[in-house]
């Protein structure tokens, strides 16, 4: 992959053209999935994938004009900075509310892309272009407006979040999530493979410790790593490094402060009893912020972490 900062003139047009193209389809499969229940909408969808088409057009003829007709495909999922989205495709149960929400946060994506991208052009015809298209993703009318109007009655209207907020959810909560769900479930057999080995809190509860801020110290470095932030809006990466990091050896260290007990089997029943607590806040956690539904969540965090759990007390008891 490579970093948005290193791109050139000629690789940032070919990734706003594919982008485009990529919206418009995205929205084409927003409008198909709402047509039967509410065809005013879905027209709505159809007219937003026809303004991304012309974006395109614009963006090729400039293309064009300054680099030739081969266009290389350059796609987000090449560039560093960009929030993954499950595609529309894979989503299930692409209510009303779902697809507002989606479509705003893209929204803001691409004005903050053209934004940045404008910033880094230095052919005016490129810049004014990308401006403009800047513009036009900021000066659109309020989809939110437009649907809420037809189908929102008004306690969803006041549950509901606005594009800024849901972009804080994608971009900052979830890899936090992440972070914890990684901490939880990876520091399992270490931190079990120790107790049985051993049978002694105190060593075991030096190796919780150890494997909880290894993990925690691995995890940041990964997310600051991973996005300078200036594309996305998510912020200093370091801030975000740090809270991916103490999420994720809060993870671990939840199981590990039992072993702080001197009995052993008492200290070992209730850290199995917090990671019963655990996996099931995780299971609700990814019900809540990831769109998965709860008793699928559940099945595989209590899977993956009975089997993580399970290899650390055969490890020890070997």
């Amino acid at each position: 992959m490579k970093p948005f900062a290193d791109l050139s003139e000629k690789e940032i047009l070919a990734l706003a053209i594919s982008s485009e193209d990529d919206d418009a389809r995205t929205y084409m499969a927003f409008a198909n999935s709402l047509q039967e229940q509410y065809p005013s909408s879905a027209r709505v969808f159809i007219d937003m994938a026809e303004e991304e088409h012309e974006h395109r057009r614009r963006l090729t003829e400039l293309y064009q004009t300054k680099f030739g007709d081969f266009i290389p495909l350059v796609r987000r999922s090449d560039v560093t900075g960009f929030v993954k989205h499950k595609p529309a495709w894979l989503m299930q149960q692409l209510s009303l509310d779902v697809v507002r929400k989606r479509a705003e946060v893209m929204e803001l994506e691409n004005y903050r892309f053209y934004k940045q991208a404008a910033e880094r052009a230095s052919d005016d015809d490129v810049k004014k272009l990308l401006l403009d298209l800047a513009e036009e993703e900021k000066g659109h009318e309020s989809l939110a407006a437009k649907l809420t109007e037809k189908h929102l009655d008004a306690d969803t209207k006041l549950e509901e979040a606005d594009a800024e907020r849901q972009l804080f959810l994608l971009q900052i909560v979830q890899p936090g999530l992440l972070g914890l769900m990684d901490g939880s479930v990876s520091t399992l057999a270490p931190l079990f493979a120790a107790a049985f080995a051993t049978h002694d809190t105190w060593q075991t509860f030096l190796v919780g410790t150890a494997a909880s801020i290894g993990a925690g110290i691995s995890m940041g470095f990964a997310e600051a790593l991973s996005d300078d932030g200036e594309l996305t809006g998510r912020g200093h990466p370091w801030i975000r490094g740090s809270a991916a990091g103490i999420m994720t050896a809060v993870g671990g260290l939840g199981h590990t402060l039992p072993y702080l007990i001197n009995d052993f089997w008492t200290a070992t029943v209730l850290a199995v009893i917090i990671v019963f607590i655990e996996l099931w806040l995780i299971s609700w956690i990814r019900f809540k912020y990831m769109d998965t539904p709860f008793m699928r969540a559940a099945f595989q965090i209590a899977v993956g972490g009975f089997i993580v759990f399970l290899a650390g007390i055969l490890i020890g008891s070997a």
